[in-house]
């Protein structure tokens, strides 16, 4: 090949690399673009989920922006008309009441829900397995905790939510419950529906009180009387597992919601009857 041929092909290999580059940059830009004007569709506008509760049995006022839950499989309540409560934990890190938590659910033969952290399940993969294997729902609470409301970039928000169920395989073997509880209760209407896209229904609660402090527990009657007095039909009640007191009393609490005729069931139910 003499030197003006050489050049030639060159020239043309050159041209191709570019016309490429060009391409695939083109491509990729378009692609966000797409993905950007469906995303400007919904609001990006932070909420904190609370509830107005009551004590007369009855299902809580939720608030105004619950109106737009359905569209997004969000839930927070069952079906007022059922006696059913479903009793879920959100567990960030372990600090020894778990065992006992799941030793009183298997004694009264009742499953849960686990909301958990990703370094719960890596620091804690024994406590995991026996979730599962005791027919518990262990769920996804996210990565590092954010606020899920303020992660408006689709790829941050599904690495937050991927890296949980990617260490829950690795440790059971299984695919994660598409389950999905907002840290801190944020959420935004483009959260809940990238949520969605993701394959999980968003669940938040309809009961919950202060039981996280470590040095401020809350007495057992001061618990128990909240969690008497608020219990109604369709609960979603929302505990955490580091709670001291919560462990002692949640025996006593399952014999009272037995007794009143409640039973405890799984999500899996409760968005099967959607």
């Amino acid at each position: 090949m003499n030197k003006s041929n050489f050049r030639n092909y060159l020239m043309i290999g050159v041209f191709l690399l570019i016309f490429g580059v060009l391409v695939t940059t083109n491509s990729t830009i378009l692609n966000k673009s797409k993905t950007q004007i469906l995303n400007s569709k919904y609001s990006t506008q932070e909420y904190n989920w609370y509830f107005n509760p009551r004590n007369d049995g009855k299902q809580p006022n939720p608030i105004q922006e619950a109106t737009f839950f359905n569209k997004y499989n969000a839930y927070y309540v069952g079906d007022p008309k059922e006696k059913v409560i479903y009793l879920s934990f959100d567990a960030g890190y372990e600090n020894g009441h778990t065992k006992k938590i799941l030793d009183t659910l298997k004694k009264h033969n009742v499953p849960a829900q686990f909301f958990v952290v990703e370094s719960y399940i890596r620091n804690n993969p024994e406590l995991i397995k026996r979730m599962e294997n005791e027919g518990h729902l262990v769920c996804n609470h996210s990565k590092n905790h954010p606020s899920m409301a303020q992660i408006t970039d689709f790829e941050k928000f599904k690495y937050e939510i991927e890296s949980v169920e990617k260490t829950y395989k690795e440790v059971t073997k299984k695919d994660m419950p598409k389950y999905f509880r907002p840290p801190m209760g944020k959420f935004s209407e483009q959260s809940l529906k990238y949520t969605q896209d993701l394959g999980y229904s968003s669940i938040f609660w309809s009961f919950a009180y202060v039981d996280w402090y470590n040095d401020k527990q809350p007495t057992a009657e001061y618990a128990k009387d909240k969690i008497y007095s608020r219990t109604h039909p369709g609960a979603i009640v929302l505990l955490h597992p580091n709670s001291k007191t919560n462990a002692e009393i949640l025996d006593e609490v399952l014999t009272h919601w037995e007794k009143d005729g409640y039973k405890l069931k799984t999500l899996d139910y409760l968005t099967q009857k959607k």
